[in-house]
């Protein structure tokens, strides 16, 4: 298959939240799982959150000197966080060996509706990661920001560094994405609550947003949904147990290619002609 002119070659989309940056020592540890993976695949992308609460330290300082921070600027700071993460996580990645780069959202082609503080994306344009794949780097993506229609920097709001991921996934016609948790998967409830709790080793994407409409679920429905349209797997999985496979979520019927979409409407033409 081609996109953006170029031919796809055997790619993952790995995806770590706050908990698995929460301190710069957990940053090797992360390279450690990317340089493994590395071996597997060819063509890896790698999409990060802000390290820890560090986005509520930003929030925070934007309340300190205004009540009501204009929502451009407000998204302007809260930005910040993640590409402090993808700065770092490239760093860690050299120190092993591994040669890597870091863009932010805008960089990246992720493009938004221009609402500030919760865009959707309208369009995927990912050339330069396209670009950098194909140079043999591993690429490190800002999760949550991308740039609106009219040049903006914008945050994707709730759930926005998992939906960053699966759009990328989409874009660049990804094997699956892997979301890296401080849990092994997916669980009937909090298993850090309920010893009792049951951990699903698959999942439809209709049980998955059960799930999720009854609180019990680690990633936001918004990604689930977007996943569920381009039929793209997603897996659950601990950064702290690497020998278990965690959770699949998952069509139980063949994946269709030829038609892609974003949170408002189709990506691609059936011909893979950028819309």
């Amino acid at each position: 298959m081609k996109v953006f002119g170029y031919h796809m070659r055997r790619c993952l989309v790995m995806k770590f939240g706050g908990a698995a940056v929460a301190n710069t020592g957990q940053f090797s540890q992360i390279a450690s799982i990317i340089r493994q993976k590395r071996a597997i695949y060819e063509h890896i992308v790698v999409v990060v959150s802000a390290m820890g609460d560090s986005t509520d330290q930003l929030v925070a300082l934007a309340h300190e000197v205004h009540p009501q921070p204009p929502k451009r600027e407000y998204d302007m700071l809260i930005s910040v966080g993640e590409r402090v993460s993808i700065a770092l996580l490239a760093m860690a990645l050299e120190l092993q060996g591994l040669d890597a780069v870091s863009f932010t959202g805008s960089q990246s082609g992720v493009v938004t509706s221009t609402n500030h503080g919760e865009a959707c994306i309208v369009a995927m344009r990912p050339h330069r990661v396209q670009r950098a794949l194909d140079q043999g780097k591993v690429v490190i993506v800002a999760g949550f920001q991308g740039c609106s229609s009219d040049g903006e920097i914008t945050t994707l709001g709730r759930g926005g560094s998992d939906t960053s991921a699966v759009a990328l996934g989409v874009a660049l016609d990804a094997e699956k994405i892997e979301f890296y948790k401080d849990v092994e998967g997916v669980y009937s409830s909090d298993p850090k609550k309920d010893s009792s709790s049951v951990l699903f080793e698959e999942l439809t994407y209709e049980q998955a947003l059960d799930l999720a409409s009854a609180g019990t679920f680690v990633l936001h429905p918004r990604c689930v949904v977007l996943a569920q349209k381009n039929a793209m797997p997603l897996q659950v999985r601990s950064f702290h147990c690497l020998t278990h496979s965690g959770t699949m979520i998952c069509s139980s019927e063949q994946r269709e290619r030829g038609q892609y979409f974003y949170e408002e409407g189709p990506l691609f033409s059936s011909s893979g002609e950028i819309l």
